[in-house]
């Protein structure tokens, strides 16, 4: 579908639940259709015309997914893009433009765009492209952490490795569960049934101290050459990981 068939829709390519885009376009044409076209998806569209506007309006609070002209007034978009990725930000970039050599392909995607459409497109495919950086953005938001950490302390669940300032600890299989309970729930007091369920998978027997004596183990371990302790006994409730 070429971008005129404005009244075709490709469903099966619909980007589930509005999203807050941010269009830099400053074609009024191109820029009217586009955004039309996105907010009869459902979508919110804050349309602006120059890359200073447009910077402003992806750092803005909401802002989740920005679609980005290279040449527009100011800033140019690869501009815009580099701005954004200088200051940490994670925002889906989706590139516009008639540029269609490689070498500006590339460009784009150096310059930190996640994704490059160059015109004359298809308005479904700029909803698949979109359907696409939404998923992944969401795979990424919910997959769970390789590498915990808490002040100078650090634990890389892949290669089961815990270092406390670049130093290397070395931890037995069950101290190394129950760090990574700590690390997962800094600040938090674990009583020594949450730690003997979490760490044995069994009920509490008042009259086992083998979560004492594993807590004791690892402190020794995580604390005793360092003067700043984090783990805490919390008298008549258990344990927690903190900073002093």
């Amino acid at each position: 579908m070429a971008i005129g068939d404005a009244g075709v829709h490709a469903w099966q390519h619909r980007v589930r639940g509005p999203m807050h885009v941010v269009l830099i376009e400053d074609d009024e044409k191109l820029g009217g259709f586009v955004s039309q076209g996105l907010r009869e998806e459902g979508h919110v569209v804050s349309w602006v015309r120059t890359g200073d506007e447009g910077l402003a309006a992806a750092r803005g609070e909401g802002a989740e997914l920005a679609i980005v002209d290279v040449m527009v007034p100011g800033k140019d978009g690869l501009a815009v893009i580099r701005a954004l990725r200088e200051r940490k930000s994670t925002l889906p970039v989706i590139i516009l433009s008639a540029k269609a050599d490689v070498t500006d392909r590339v460009r784009g995607l150096d310059a930190g765009a996640d994704d490059y459409l160059t015109k004359p497109f298809s308005f479904a495919e700029l909803l698949a492209r979109m359907s696409a950086l939404r998923r992944r953005a969401s795979s990424q938001a919910s997959a769970p952490p390789m590498r915990l950490e808490f002040r100078d302390l650090s634990l890389d669940l892949v290669a089961r490795r815990a270092q406390r300032a670049g130093k290397v600890i070395d931890l037995q299989g069950k101290e190394f569960v129950l760090l990574e309970y700590f690390m997962r729930n800094p600040d938090r007091v674990l009583s020594k049934t949450m730690i003997l369920q979490h760490v044995w998978d069994y009920q509490f027997d008042p009259q086992t101290n083998v979560v004492d004596v594993l807590v004791s183990r690892l402190r020794s371990k995580i604390d005793r050459d360092f003067p700043r302790k984090l783990v805490h006994t919390i008298r008549g409730v258990g344990y927690v990981l903190r900073d002093e």
